[in-house]
């Protein structure tokens, strides 16, 4: 990638955790001038990276729209900990209990692995932590992976998820609001969600507040399909508020 490489990574990164951005979005989200941004999405349309359409700019479809786990892993670090130690909390001896695909989730695997407890995933690097302790019973639903999240996606992890009963359910996601509900980047991430959410457990949406506000392409659920919500204490007023009527459990960390 020619020109300011760093000037484009910010742009790109935004672009990744979102379907059409406009040009105040980016001077928010960046820092630099719309005067700016605008030179650096010609350029970057020139390179065949975005496509301009009205209103905004999206990543072109060749380029990946999704950012990686590796990337995503040190992002909120804290605000992740911290959510985790609260549905880590929630979890007792002998419970079965579902992690979603994500670093949130990875991060409550790490605080259970002195526990005796089962755990069906389909987070692969969840499972891989887990099997290494012999008190943890580990299933990894199977199915195909999906390179971003190391994760399995596709029939055989929903057929399996749609079977079984667990105590609790911890689904992570990108993007939730109080009008879209919870929303994936993609069919399959959105088909596996969907599935969790369906589940008789207790149904736990572990998600840091930047992930609020965000509407990505393919619907997952309602909020109110939740019992409870963990996220951080930068949630807004509001909106804390406005889950809380939908008659949702709302914990801030």
């Amino acid at each position: 990638m020619t020109g300011d490489t760093k000037k484009a990574k910010l742009i790109i990164d935004y672009l990744k955790l979102h379907n059409l951005v406009t040009v105040n979005e980016l001077v928010k989200v960046t820092g630099m001038s719309a005067a700016t941004i605008r030179r650096e999405l010609i350029r970057l349309d020139n390179e065949g990276v975005v496509y301009r359409v009205h209103g905004g700019v999206t990543l072109n479809r060749y380029v990946p729209a999704q950012p990686t786990t590796s990337e995503k892993q040190g992002r909120h670090a804290p605000e992740k900990a911290a959510i985790a130690a609260a549905a880590s909390a929630m979890i007792h001896p002998n419970d079965s209990i579902v992690l979603d695909a994500g670093t949130t989730t990875y991060q409550i695997a790490l605080n259970i692995i002195n526990m005796p407890v089962r755990v069906i995933t389909p987070d692969l690097r969840i499972g891989l932590l887990l099997a290494d302790y012999q008190q943890i019973e580990v299933s990894v639903t199977g199915g195909s992976v999906d390179w971003s999240s190391q994760s399995c996606i596709g029939p055989h992890a929903t057929s399996m998820l749609s079977k079984i009963h667990p105590t609790y359910t911890f689904l992570s996601c990108n993007a939730f609001k109080l009008d879209t509900g919870i929303t994936a980047p993609t069919y399959e991430k959105a088909f596996i969600k969907s599935a969790l959410l369906a589940q008789s457990s207790k149904r736990v949406l572990v998600a840091d507040s930047s992930k609020y506000g965000i509407t990505q392409l393919f619907e997952v659920g309602a909020l109110k399909e939740l019992d409870t919500i963990i996220t951080d204490k930068h949630l807004d007023v509001d909106v804390a508020e406005g889950i809380r009527r939908l008659g949702v459990e709302l914990i801030l960390c």
